[in-house]
C-alpha cells in the first residue's frame, strides 16, 4: 500500500525543513489484511486477487463444493439433452437444405425450449447453492477463519427456502424481460409477416437483453445479503439494488470481466477435450453433436471447467458485496473488531 505524503515525490512535499519547519505527519498506517482481503474499499485486481486467494487457501473446500455442484448440474443437462434433443425432428431437421426460414426456426426454438425448461431448475438451484455455501467460505477467509463443508452449509442451510425463493424471483425477471423482447417478432412470424418478424425479433432481442443485464446487475448482489445478513427475499433483493445503486456499471464491470475469464478457462479447458474427441470419434458430423460419446465428453468439460471456475464467481460477487458495505457502511470496522475477537 502506498504510503501517502512519503517518499521522495509525494505532491507537497517540502524535503529538508519545509517552510516553518512544521513536521509532516505520519504516513497512514496501511489497513488491517486478517484474511485474503485489506479491509477498505477495494479495488478491481483486490476483489480478483481476493477470490483467488480464497480458493489457493481453502481449496480442498472450495473446490469440493464446486465439483458436487457441477457433477449434479451436469449429468442432469446431458441426460436431457440425450433423451429429449435427439430425437426433436425440427432440431434435427435445422438447416440441413442449407437455408433456414424463420418457420423452421420458429418451431426448432419451441423445441429447444423444452429441454431447457427441463435444464434451467437444475442449473439455477446448484449455482445458487453452490454461491451461497462459497458466500460462507469466502466471509471465512476475509476474517482469516477456518472453514469446511460442513461449516459452509451449516451456514447455509437455513436460508434454502430464501434460496428457493431468489431461485424463482430472479431468473424469471431476467428470463421474462428478455422474453418481452422477443414476443413481439415471436407472434408477427407466427402470423405469417416473417419479414417485420425477423425485424421486430432481433431489435426486441436487443432491447430485452439490455432489460435482463440492468435486471441481473441490480440483484447480483442478493444471494450474499440472503445469506450473510438473514434476509427474507425481498429484503435481500431490495438491499442488493440499495449497494447497486450508484455503482452499477462498475459492477457491470467487473461481472463482465469476470465472464471473460470463465470463457478463457473455458477454452483453455476445451483444448485436451477437442483433441480426445478427435481421436476417440475422428472427424464430427452433423449427427455427432447429440450422439452419447459428444455429449459425455462435452459433459465431461463443462464439468471441469464449472468446478475451477464457480468459486471465483462466486467469490468476486461476495467481495462486491462487501467491497459495497464497506464504501457505504464502513462494514470494515465490523469486519476487525470481529477478527480482533476471534468471531
Amino acid at each position: 500500500m502506498n504510503d501517502w505524503g512519503s517518499g521522495g515525490n509525494g505532491w507537497g512535499q517540502a524535503g529538508g525543513g519545509g517552510w516553518g519547519n512544521t513536521p509532516w505527519p505520519p504516513p497512514t498506517p496501511p489497513a488491517p489484511k486478517p484474511g485474503v482481503i485489506p479491509l477498505r474499499p477495494l479495488g478491481v485486481g483486490e476483489i480478483l486477487d481476493g477470490a483467488f486467494t480464497t480458493l489457493r487457501r481453502h481449496w480442498q473446500t472450495a473446490l469440493g463444493i464446486s465439483l458436487a455442484v457441477a457433477v449434479a448440474t451436469q449429468t442432469a443437462q446431458t441426460v436431457v439433452t440425450g433423451l429429449w434433443l435427439r430425437d426433436q425432428s425440427a432440431l434435427a431437421e435445422l438447416g440441413k437444405e442449407g437455408t433456414v426460414s424463420p418457420r423452421e426456426l420458429l418451431d426448432a426454438l419451441k423445441e429447444g425450449m423444452g429441454a431447457l425448461a427441463l435444464i434451467i431448475p437444475v442449473s439455477v438451484i446448484g449455482s445458487i447453492i453452490a454461491a451461497a455455501m462459497l458466500t460462507v467460505v469466502v466471509s471465512r477467509a476475509v476474517l482469516g477463519k477456518p472453514v469446511s463443508v460442513a461449516d459452509a452449509w451449516a451456514g447455509t442451510r437455513a436460508q434454502l427456502v430464501g434460496m428457493t425463493g431468489l431461485f424463482l424471483a430472479i431468473p424469471l425477471l431476467i428470463t421474462g424481460a428478455f422474453a418481452v423482447g422477443l414476443l413481439p417478432g415471436l407472434l408477427l412470424i407466427g402470423a405469417g409477416v416473417e419479414a417485420a418478424g425477423v425485424a421486430a425479433f432481433l431489435v426486441g432481442g436487443a432491447a430485452g437483453l439490455a432489460g435482463a443485464a440492468c435486471l441481473w446487475i441490480r440483484y447480483c448482489l442478493a444471494a450474499p445479503a440472503l445469506v450473510l445478513e438473514k434476509q427474507g427475499v425481498k429484503a435481500a433483493m431490495r438491499r442488493s439494488a440499495k449497494l447497486v445503486q450508484g455503482a452499477w456499471w462498475r459492477i457491470f464491470g467487473i461481472q463482465v470481466l469476470v465472464i471473460l475469464m470463465v470463457f478463457v478457462a473455458g477454452a483453455i479447458v476445451e483444448m485436451p477435450v477437442m483433441v480426445i474427441k478427435l481421436i476417440l470419434m475422428g472427424e464430427p458430423t452433423a449427427d455427432d453433436a447429440t450422439s452419447w460419446p459428444t455429449l459425455i465428453i462435452n459433459g465431461i468439460h463443462a464439468t471441469i471447467t464449472s468446478t475451477l471456475t464457480l468459486p471465483i464467481t462466486a467469490g468476486v460477487t461476495a467481495l462486491l458485496y462487501m467491497d459495497q458495505r464497506i464504501r457505504r457502511e464502513s462494514l470494515d470496522i465490523e469486519l476487525a473488531r470481529a477478527a480482533a475477537e476471534g468471531q
